[in-house]
């Protein structure tokens, strides 16, 4: 590992053990109807945010529901960075987080870390756009008050009147929500986002953008190239999902490769320095952990009188293995922290630019519900128990899954897995184990996208640019001349 990729990671380290706040100050004031502000017009301003210094902060109204054009509207946020070289300016890259996570926050994140000194041609040819999606972030975000998952609710249902409650709990979720968010809840879908990235297209005057999406938005990314051929002149897609599958079959996948994960971080967990339980054997202290916590929850030191079960704990695991440098450390320091009987480090996303509602309510419309019974859902859990010891299927999937049980807002889920006319040979960068993502997931995303090569990176994290010199040097090559590496390349960086 070279001096700038490992000053890169501790600078990363800080920052995410820091927090990003999502609760900064606004952005841009959003424009109010009495403000007069066309739909489809970008209002610029110098952005106040002392970390988006010399950058423009900006406010757009799209309709709420594109099939109403002319009724409600919401506003959409965007941050936009300047080229660094705009004599050799080639474009605007508009960046893309995961669902429920706010790119502008991951725009901050990246400033926090040193960006533009590690980007190279991506901030000195282009124009950086982050835009939150609707419903997320500084985006007329979706706010409820019922809490997500409170208390008594399971879900990991063992009996009828557990699956009931949770059902109801659902139900009663989604009402509030719709009672604080109106129409938007059932308007937050990927081809309702999607009409908004042209919207911002139009907006921002250009012919062609160039797209980098992080997770879920790899498949915005793909719905956006479908909608609007010839729209994008480069897509840059990280860790790529697959939804040419089942529901099921996509729960299993993402089992399975979280399980592997956990399975990597606690072998490097028994002989690294760097970990809290080195020596120990970690999965039996993981698993002994879990057990302790279902028997007498285990308290959080935030004055609430919470306390976390083990399927809570197994519930805010896999996000703590997506970066292993920085999350695998912080996850170690969490099961000695819980073990003394503080389980605060399991209420915290080591990403904290996600809304954990923000995530779900999109699940709910880009899913189908294929289950809908107990003897289902109790059939599916004994499954996953057996394919995933420590975690126990405890993964994004699931929870949209039976998080979604009772939704009263019907699914649209996109139709996938057909080659997308129109679009660009795709950069699909996938890590061979990550968990989040399988592996095969990039190459069955690449397929839709005709020409697009799959560039490997052993590893197991996400948000690859910021932590690898072999996949910036790629992308950057590709976004500059749109040559992309050969068919079978893998970073080891």
């Amino acid at each position: 590992m070279n001096r700038n990729t490992t000053r890169l990671r501790r600078t990363l380290t800080a920052v995410l053990m820091a927090g990003v706040a999502l609760a900064t100050p606004a952005i841009a004031a959003p424009v109010h109807a009495g403000q007069q502000a066309p739909t489809g017009h970008i209002t610029w301003q110098p952005c106040t945010d002392s970390e988006f210094q010399d950058m423009q902060c900006g406010t757009m109204r799209v309709p709420v529901d594109w099939s109403r054009p002319h009724a409600a509207q919401l506003d959409l946020a965007l941050v936009r960075r300047p080229a660094d070289d705009p004599a050799h300016r080639q474009g605007t890259l508009l960046l893309n987080d995961g669902a429920g996570g706010s790119s502008i926050e991951q725009l901050r994140l990246a400033v926090r870390i040193g960006l533009p000194a590690f980007a190279g041609a991506m901030t000195q040819r282009f124009d950086l756009i982050a835009v939150d999606p609707r419903g997320v972030g500084h985006s007329t975000p979706i706010r409820c008050s019922e809490p997500l998952k409170p208390a008594g609710i399971s879900y990991f249902p063992q009996n009828r009147v557990a699956f009931g409650k949770l059902v109801a709990h659902n139900r009663a979720f989604a009402k509030n929500c719709k009672r604080h968010n109106g129409p938007l809840v059932a308007n937050v879908d990927l081809t309702s986002t999607a009409r908004d990235i042209e919207a911002v297209r139009t907006g921002l005057g250009v012919q062609q953008l160039n797209w980098y999406g992080i997770h879920y938005s790899t498949l915005l990314g793909r719905t956006y190239a479908a909608l609007f051929p010839g729209r994008l002149r480069t897509m840059t897609l990280d860790t790529a999902l697959d939804d040419t599958t089942s529901p099921v079959t996509r729960i299993f996948r993402e089992t399975d490769t979280a399980e592997d994960a956990f399975n990597r971080f606690t072998a490097w967990c028994a002989t690294s320095a760097d970990c809290a339980l080195k020596g120990h054997d970690v999965a039996a202290d993981y698993d002994a952990l879990v057990a302790r916590a279902d028997r007498t929850p285990i308290p959080v030191a935030d004055g609430t009188h919470r306390a976390l079960t083990g399927e809570d704990i197994r519930g805010a695991t896999q996000d703590y293995l997506n970066i292993a440098s920085v999350t695998w450390p912080a996850l170690a320091q969490a099961i000695v922290k819980a073990q003394s009987g503080d389980a605060t480090d399991f209420t915290i996303d080591p990403d904290d630019t996600l809304d954990p509602v923000q995530v779900l309510v999109p699940a709910c419309l880009d899913n189908s519900r294929p289950v809908s019974t107990f003897e289902q859902v109790n059939r599916l859990r004994k499954t996953l128990a057996k394919r995933a010891p420590h975690l126990g299927g405890a993964v994004r999937s699931w929870t949209a899954l039976v998080g979604c049980l009772g939704w009263p807002v019907p699914a649209e889920p996109v139709r996938a897995g057909g080659p997308v006319t129109g679009a660009p040979p795709a950069l699909v960068i996938q890590s061979t184990h990550q968990a989040l993502a399988p592996h095969s997931a990039g190459p069955a995303l690449a397929a839709q996208l005709p020409g697009s090569v799959v560039l490997s990176r052993e590893g197991d994290d996400y948000s690859m640019f910021l932590l690898s010199q072999c996949v910036r040097d790629a992308t950057n090559r590709y976004l500059t001349d749109r040559v992309l590496p050969r068919q079978g390349t893998t970073c080891t960086d």
